[in-house]
């Protein structure tokens, strides 16, 4: 099965909702030049909650190949929740992704993996697709579990969704001790956890699942090191960082299929 790579730019707490439509229309027009194919991969902005708006209405007024996402969901419908946004506003933004259980949420908000499955859950049930994170500390690297403790995350994030669902959401392994760190966990690293990912979830599905879920690799992705990275079989795409916040740089990294 053909699998779309999909490059999907993080931008977490960087850029108002001005610069963000800067960088956007400088990402629009650098694909132009680059003479993208959407067809052949992906791009997807994910702002912080302030810009949605306006990338949403940039990019469906200029038509750019761009599809764009949130940063973050809350697990509750409406209500007394104040700071939280909800599946529904999210969906009224036509975002068509949403980040969920980003190290950085796990680690600063003390997100579990009963968090991240509820709200997994919840982005499907307003039909749009979970980027679902999970990832690896440094000592756990260091102590060889590395695969081990990523499949215990992904295993605990989707326990409940259907296989139709799973196999049209993204997984996104990012090795925690290389994210903004400029260390790169190598392109045989990247495919050995997203291969163990793979192979999970036909463990605890069934084949088809497996060979249709998109597996990113996020890690200090950059122009330099993309084609390698996504090289490998079951390496569909990245979940990029700080490279995201340079249109030339992300661009790069979008129309890596043409190097």
């Amino acid at each position: 099965m053909s699998r779309k790579p999909i490059l999907a730019g993080n931008w977490k707490m960087n850029l108002d909702y001005k610069a963000g439509m800067s960088l956007v229309q400088d990402l629009g027009s650098a694909l132009v030049d680059k003479d993208h194919d959407p067809s052949r991969a992906e791009a997807v902005v994910i702002p912080p909650f302030t810009g949605i708006r306006t990338v949403q209405v940039l990019v469906e007024g200029d038509k750019l190949p761009i599809a764009w996402g949130a940063q973050d969901i809350s697990a509750h419908d409406d209500g007394a929740y104040t700071g939280e946004v909800s599946g529904e506003m999210l969906k009224a933004l036509n975002c068509s992704y949403v980040v969920v259980g980003h190290s950085e949420r796990r680690e600063y908000h003390n997100e579990t993996d009963e968090v991240v499955n509820a709200k997994a859950k919840k982005v499907i049930e307003y039909g749009m697709t979970p980027i679902v994170c999970c990832g690896e500390p440094l000592e756990v690297r260091k102590a060889g579990k590395h695969v081990e403790h990523t499949v215990a995350q992904i295993t605990a994030d989707l326990a409940g969704i259907d296989a139709a669902d799973v196999a049209k959401l993204v997984i996104a392994y990012e090795p925690i001790w290389a994210i903004g760190t400029g260390e790169t966990a190598t392109a045989d690293d990247a495919q050995e956890v997203c291969g163990a990912l793979r192979k999970a979830v036909g463990d605890l599905y069934d084949g088809p699942t497996a060979e249709a879920v998109r597996i990113q690799y996020g890690g200090s992705v950059k122009p330099g090191n993309v084609v390698e990275i996504m090289g490998k079989p079951d390496v569909d795409g990245a979940l990029v960082g700080g490279a995201s916040l340079k249109a030339g740089d992300f661009a790069s990294i979008v129309t890596f299929y043409q190097k």
